[in-house]
């Protein structure tokens, strides 16, 4: 799903808002997230996850088309933790939408 697949979708859900303020909304969200993070501030929504920066330290890299190697300097890389509740039903559909486990193999055991 991107942006415009959640505005369509938030827009068909909420038929007293128009497109173009569901469009509004999102991005208003999406940019305080953003600055939230700038500022070095974590996100945490409840059931879905948590959203924070990282530091990465300098280190050695190397340029993978002509193999020289580079320095790469240290940054800031957001950061996001799949919440307890979301993780749970991910698995839970992923475990209905599988076919049906494949049959086992019965064993020769011999009763003697």
């Amino acid at each position: 799903m991107n942006k415009s697949d959640l505005v369509d979708n938030l827009a068909e859900r909420l038929k007293t808002l128009s497109r173009k303020e569901v469009d509004l909304i999102v991005d208003t969200i999406f940019d305080k997230m953003t600055e939230a993070l700038s500022t070095g501030s974590r996100i945490e929504i409840r059931g879905f996850g948590s959203f924070e920066v990282r530091t990465r330290q300098a280190r050695q890299g190397r340029n993978p088309k002509t193999g020289d190697k580079v320095f790469v300097t240290t940054r800031r890389v957001p950061f996001f933790k799949v919440g307890k509740e979301l993780k749970e039903k991910i698995n839970l559909l992923s475990r209905s939408s599988a076919s049906a486990p494949a049959p086992m193999l019965e064993s020769k055991v011999s009763a003697e």
